[in-house]
């Protein structure tokens, strides 16, 4: 009778053969695809409940009083039509809407998923910061989102003014969600501009007294930035994207000056115990070269009671 193979122990450390990687590298990746293709494929059976999200405060900020799914004919004053060119437009507005909506929603699965696939190769100190990293970034994005979401229907009421009188607007559908999605991304990616000062820091390539020295560039280089980002021509605007992110650098800044502290204070009491200590690599006199030649011993291993450099003679 044939007994059952043992399981084997995973290693404390996370040390494997390059097969048994790429085995969980690939076992890690099905997973995180399998949760994106199930919230896909829900998210399929609500993409115009997804498209009237977005498109309802951009359609009543012009003067639309219907909503997406109501509008059929065109509203007087200002309001601008929502259209699609081509035949197969809907059906692809549709799978990207639903991919999009899929890989955001399904963000909380393939991200463990490469937190368990990155994390037994870290020392317990660097998965404790990648984990906060990776707790911080997530909120931060959705803020960069919200604020984003929040100051688009400005931005196309301020575009559409430029339209002369007695035209129609007529907005691609396609070509409104893209705007969407980058305004999102950009606003999102902005929000993460702390984190990654913090992340220099961390690793020791910036140090805080130094992002405290650049707080003049960064104050303007971030009032330009918001500037260019937020068409809208309302100083109000740009500063509901500016002023978030000068808190954040401020915050970032502290946080450093703290950790900064910290290291020198860590660097005083030594290594961890999963670090290995730090090689004197300084190099030492050993005397007369022409003694240790002949000897073939250093300085101190020759005494009188010693022949040849050795403690006796066998």
């Amino acid at each position: 009778m044939l007994k059952p193979a043992r399981k084997k122990k995973k290693d404390p450390e996370g040390r494997m053969p390059l097969a048994e990687h790429l085995r969980e590298l690939r076992n890690r990746l099905a997973k995180a695809v399998l949760a994106i293709v199930v919230v896909t494929v829900v998210a399929a059976f609500f993409y115009k409940d997804i498209i009237e999200f977005f498109t309802d405060p951009i359609l009543h900020a012009v003067g639309c009083e219907a909503s997406f799914a109501e509008l059929s004919e065109k509203d007087s004053g200002t309001c601008a039509r929502i259209v699609l060119n081509g035949l197969l437009t809907p059906f692809t507005l549709a799978l990207k809407v639903s991919l999009m909506a899929g890989v955001i929603f399904a963000s909380p699965v393939w991200l463990y998923q490469l937190w368990a696939f990155v994390a037994p190769g870290l020392h317990r100190r660097e998965r404790k910061y990648a984990l906060a990293f990776v707790g911080a970034g997530f909120p931060l994005f959705l803020g960069g989102a919200f604020f984003a979401y929040i100051t688009l229907p400005t931005m196309a009421t301020v575009l559409l003014e430029f339209s002369p009188a007695d035209l129609d607007n007529q907005l691609p559908l396609d070509e409104l969600l893209d705007l969407i999605v980058r305004m999102v991304l950009v606003f999102g990616l902005s929000f993460e501009l702390p984190l990654l000062l913090v992340m220099l820091n961390f690793t020791g390539a910036v140090t805080g007294r130094r992002m405290l020295g650049w707080w003049r560039g960064m104050i303007m280089g971030i009032t330009v930035f918001a500037a260019v980002a937020t068409p809208s021509t309302e100083p109000v605007t740009m500063l509901a994207l500016a002023g978030p992110i000068w808190i954040l650098y401020f915050a970032a800044v502290a946080i450093s000056l703290v950790n900064d502290r910290r290291r020198r204070r860590r660097e005083a009491l030594g290594p961890a115990d999963d670090e290995a200590s730090e090689l004197d690599l300084t190099p030492e006199d050993i005397g007369d070269i022409e003694t240790v030649s002949a000897t073939g011993a250093l300085p101190e291993q020759i005494a009188k009671d010693r022949v040849n450099g050795y403690d006796d003679v066998t």
